[in-house]
């Protein structure tokens, strides 16, 4: 597929715009068997035609390495034959899953004689932005066709020439269930005037969802003229409470900062009950250290560990994303929670305590759209969740808040059902 001309873009982009909306509404119609049988049939072709996305994302790997483009970024843009094989079982993970199209809740009698309950609906259209990964490109497609949305796709230029590739699995795949191919359109231009198209046409789109990093989703969320899931940072803590059994808190600890540093789940600040720091500190240290963990500390801190750097303000509202944890010593419960509330990201935060009253509080208390007792930050996942999938993380508070699978692409509409009633 070739580029759009820089000077179509506006016309362009309202003719995807349009096309979308035509496709939502049939959409948002169709049978579950159809969108199962479109989700087999795209995982079939991306399948069969291998050697297409392998030229295409050559393409792109071979002009990000003429850009320049890091080596961890260029990591992220190759489509390897276990991402492959990963996009096409994804597809087909979620065709397994339960469609909540249609689905009927809360139904009760009223005392009229009617019966008052909702049902589960699309959201209409979804725009996706996203950065470097084309995988996202069938991973979101996915999501947003089983739960009736209609989508359009913005992916990073750099991967431009593999997005397309997959695009054309897409609605052939669609085509095949007889579902309109503008079901899932993938946006054929380069131009960054397209980005501000999606997001200032609510006409044609419902939602945005950004996914990327810190400078794109703060562009969306502040030019954009439609409502935006997203979250900005990952600031994740883990609190160990005086009452804590260390033997649990230093495979949560270990696991919540080491098992993936680049992730909006992992953990930035840890916080330890001054009750409990002289014999947990120098426990935690030695492991993450050996890890190759850099630790920076606030006085108390230091003066358990020594070799930790003294934090500076800022390192408490610091996503790392890397092998970097600050640690602060705090009172109790009280100076830990209001720690959270102030420097925090309202994304992911535990306690590890033996004390039941003290977790219910901490559930109850802390704001964040994932709150934990006795477990890693990292359990903060559409799959870990059971919702099979997720096409992002909110930590917004209405609509959807946490990880958004099916459910969370989905809103309800209230039905009323009766047999001649009319209001006294």
């Amino acid at each position: 597929m070739t580029e759009t001309p820089i000077s179509d873009v506006a016309a362009y982009m309202q003719t995807v715009g349009e096309r979308a909306r035509a496709a939502s509404r049939l959409l948002a119609r169709a049978e579950t068997a159809a969108k199962n049988r479109a989700l087999l049939a795209i995982a079939a072709d991306l399948d069969a035609r291998r050697a297409d996305l392998l030229a295409a994302n050559r393409l792109d790997l071979e002009a990000g390495a003429a850009q320049g483009l890091d080596a961890a970024l260029l990591d992220r843009l190759e489509l390897t034959p276990g991402r492959t094989d990963a996009m096409i079982a994804g597809l087909r993970e979620v065709a397994a899953l339960a469609d909540p199209v249609g689905a009927i809740f809360d139904l009760n009698y009223r005392p009229s004689g009617i019966q008052v309950g909702r049902m589960r609906v699309p959201l209409g259209v979804v725009g996706i932005i996203y950065e470097s990964r084309p995988n996202v490109t069938a991973d979101a497609a996915a999501l947003c066709l089983k739960s009736g949305n209609a989508t359009v796709l913005r992916g990073g230029s750099e991967a431009f020439h593999s997005n397309q590739a997959i695009a054309a699995c897409l609605q052939r795949g669609l085509e095949s269930a007889g579902l309109p191919a503008d079901g899932v359109q993938v946006i054929a231009t380069r131009d960054r005037a397209a980005v501000g198209a999606l997001i200032t046409m609510p006409q044609y789109v419902d939602v945005i969802i950004p996914r990327g990093g810190k400078g794109l989703i703060e562009r969306i969320s502040r030019e954009a003229r439609v409502p935006v899931i997203k979250h900005l940072d990952g600031i994740c803590h883990v609190y160990i409470d005086d009452r804590a059994d260390l033997a649990k808190a230093l495979p949560i600890v270990m696991n919540a900062k080491t098992q993936r540093y680049g992730t909006c789940n992992t953990l930035e600040t840890l916080l330890v009950a001054e009750g409990i720091a002289a014999e947990a500190l120098p426990l935690l240290a030695a492991p993450l250290r050996d890890k190759g963990v850099e630790l920076r500390g606030c006085p108390a801190t230091c003066q358990q560990v020594p070799a930790a750097i003294p934090a500076t303000p800022e390192d408490w509202d610091t996503e790392y994303l890397a092998p970097i944890l600050a640690i602060r010593v705090v009172a109790g419960l009280e100076e830990a929670m209001a720690h959270i509330a102030r420097h925090g990201s309202q994304h992911t935060d535990s306690i590890v305590t033996e004390d039941y009253s003290r977790a219910r509080r901490f559930l109850r208390e802390v704001d964040s759209s994932s709150v934990m007792v006795n477990a890693s930050t990292r359990f903060a996942d559409g799959f870990e969740y059971g919702l099979g999938a997720e096409i992002g993380i909110s930590t917004d508070k209405f609509h959807a808040r946490g990880p958004v699978g099916l459910e969370g692409l989905t809103s309800v509409k209230f039905i009323v059902l009766g047999n001649g009633e009319v209001r006294a």
